[in-house]
This record gives C-alpha cells, structure tokens and sequence, in this order.
C-alpha cells in the first residue's frame, strides 16, 4: 500500500514516536487523523505539521469527501483510548470526516514501572498495587484492543484494504520492574497476531513493531551518568531515533507481504 492519500489514524500522536510518525506520514502525503488525550499537545504536533508542509489542519467536522480526492488534510480529535464509547464515536467521526480509513497506528501507551515486591532485611515493605497494574494494562493493551477494533470495523464497512500496526516492546519477553508493561506489550504482540489471521480475508493485514530504548521525552530527563549506561548496555551504542520508527512502520504499511509479525527494533539489545 502506498501512504500518498491514505488515511492515516495516529493514537499517542501528541508526542514522542506518534509525533515523530505524524509528522513523518504527513510528509509521505497522507490524510492523518491525530488521536491523543493531551488536546494542546495535539495541537502543537498540528502545528509542527503545518509548519512543515504547509499539510491544513481542520477544526469542524465538514461533509464527508473521499480523501483522495482532497489535498492532505490533518485532523485532531481528543481521545480517552481506554474508554469504548469514545473510541467508538471517535473512528465513527474519522471514517465521516475523511471518507475512508486506512491506516491505524496505536502508538498510545505509558509506562508505569515498579517492583513486583520491594523488600528489606527480609520483610516486604511495599507491593506493586493493582491499581498501577491495571492502569497500564489498560492505556496499552486494552487501549489498543478497543482502537484496533473500531478500526478495522470502518476499514471493512467502507470496504477499504487497511494495515494495523501495534507498538509492542521488547519487554513483552519480560523485564525486571515491568510486570504491568510486559503483561501489556506481550498481550499486544499476540493480538497482532491473532488480527493478522482474523482480518486477512478482508484486505487487512496487522503487524506491529517492538522497539527497544528509543530517544523520547522520558529519556530526555535521564541523568547523563545513566543514560551512558544505558547505551553501553545497547550494542549500537546509542538510543534509537524516533524516525527510525517511523521508517519501520513505513516499510510495513508498503510491504503488502507484511502481516502478523512483530519487527523489532532495538538496537541488538535483548531484556
């Protein structure tokens, strides 16, 4: 599939990666629907977009027009993935909006990260609680169940050839302090799977990409004793680049061979 006058659904597209695919999509030409919780971070990542390509960024819904046939378009819609009535008028309105959908990147996740258990001299002072648990099963893995779903029910009802690509993680094979993400990134691995062989029948292939440690905002903030740690600890030497991603999920969205696989990128490094 070629992204040139696709329509191209971003969730966590206020910042990091899903900025970084937005704006790199939106130099490919394509019509991008910009999902995030933040709506001024939404707007700043529009802005970049504008500023860029000169890409128009629309504000009410208008008549619903077959993408392809308007010049590349960016829309915001403010979005709680973890609430499924919001997802569902959410892609509702992008399917109306622009006509078509066809792509869906779910790129929105947070991290959470803490102990299954802290103990000292030999007794357990404190418990990775439910609640954090929860919350981040449900921002990644739940999150990206619900957009997914409704995604691939507008590709189907507007009978549009669609790609699913899911941001897992190498720590979906387990890491120390991550329980809740693991659980979260291992779950979207498999679902990618899962949808590859469900949805093919229809046009749709799922994949996903499982990056490893890539430079972000919350790297940003890393001490730089830490951070040279960090990339000692990488085989490349160095924190991968958020374009990277963006180039990754360019290359599925065109390999139309690509499905139900998770391509990981993380530098040789293995948690």
């Amino acid at each position: 599939m070629q992204i040139v006058s696709k329509v191209v659904a971003i969730t966590g597209a206020g910042s990091g990666l899903g900025r970084a695919m937005a704006l790199s999509f939106a130099a490919q030409g394509a019509h991008l629907a910009l999902l995030d919780l933040n709506a001024d971070a939404l707007s700043d990542t529009a802005s970049l977009i504008e500023a860029a390509t000169g890409q128009s960024v629309e504000g009410e819904p208008q008549q619903t027009t077959h993408a392809a046939s308007k010049p590349p378009t960016c829309r915001c819609y403010v979005l709680d993935v973890t609430n499924e009535a919001e997802v569902e008028h959410c892609f509702d309105a992008i399917a109306n909006d622009f006509g078509a959908l066809h792509v869906l990147i779910n790129s929105a996740g947070i991290m959470r990260d803490n102990m299954l258990l802290k103990v000292k001299e030999g007794k357990v002072v404190d418990k990775m609680s439910l609640g954090v648990f929860n919350t981040v099963l449900h921002v990644n893995l739940t999150g990206s169940f619900l957009c997914g779903r409704e995604a691939a029910a507008q590709m189907v009802q507007h009978q549009c050839e669609g790609v699913i690509i899911n941001l897992a993680s190498v720590s979906r094979a387990g890491n120390m302090g991550q329980s809740n993400y693991s659980a979260a990134k291992a779950g979207v691995s498999a679902m990618t799977v899962t949808w590859a062989k469900e949805l093919a029948r229809f046009g749709i292939r799922a994949a996903a990409i499982a990056p490893g440690v890539f430079a972000t905002p919350m790297t940003e903030v890393m001490k730089p004793e830490a951070m040279e740690r960090l990339k000692q600890a990488i085989p490349a030497k160095r924190l991968g680049e958020a374009e990277e991603i963006a180039h990754a999920a360019r290359f599925i969205i065109e390999n139309d061979y690509y499905t139900g696989r998770v391509l990981e990128l993380d530098g040789g490094i293995r948690v």
